[in-house]
């Protein structure tokens, strides 16, 4: 398997996911309310699973291998663009998640805000794996011999093995700090 297979598997699951944000913005639209809770799980699904634990692989190893290599400066713009799509996504996540808090808490002026920032990361998270999927990638595969693919396919294994442990020992410590 080549190392770009896992992340493009990733980019599937993900995909699910926004297509599940879509549906809500349309009972948000219909219903003019959304339910906290759903908005909280979406925020730990793209926190946890689409930046943590796949962007991690991308920017951790995909990425620190690439900028080792002596890359084309188109594949070297295209890989720094994806580093600021992340930090994009990033942004509008912290976002999302202040205006479910101040919905949470009475506003009813931030279900706008909120449909707002899950419509940016309906139309953001596509274009963005596309980019990945179809552009860089295939560009990319070239920089990498069998041996390295490899190497970076077990340290992706070590990554997800280790994320489990990282993630619920964050919630422990934020319980704990309740």
């Amino acid at each position: 398997m080549q190392a770009r297979g896992p992340l493009m598997i990733e980019h599937r699951l993900i995909e699910r996911l926004i297509s599940r944000i879509n549906r809500e913005l349309t009972q948000i639209k219909v219903k003019k309310q959304t339910d906290p809770i759903m908005i909280d799980t979406f925020v730990d699904f793209i926190k946890t699973y689409a930046d943590r634990t796949h962007h991690g692989k991308e920017e951790d190893i995909y990425f620190k291998k690439l900028s080792e290599k002596t890359m084309a400066e188109e594949d070297s713009r295209v890989m720094n663009e994806l580093v600021e799509e992340h930090k994009f996504g990033r942004k509008i996540t912290a976002e999302l998640v202040n205006a479910n808090k101040r919905y949470r808490e009475g506003d009813s002026g931030a279900l706008d805000e909120i449909a707002a920032k899950l419509h940016t990361l309906a139309e953001f998270y596509p274009k963005h794996i596309e980019k990945e999927d179809k552009v860089f990638f295939p560009a990319a595969h070239q920089y990498f011999s069998e041996a390295e693919q490899q190497a970076m396919l077990d340290a992706f294994w070590e990554f997800d093995r280790l994320m489990i442990h990282e993630k619920y020992e964050a919630v422990a410590k934020d319980m704990e700090n309740r």
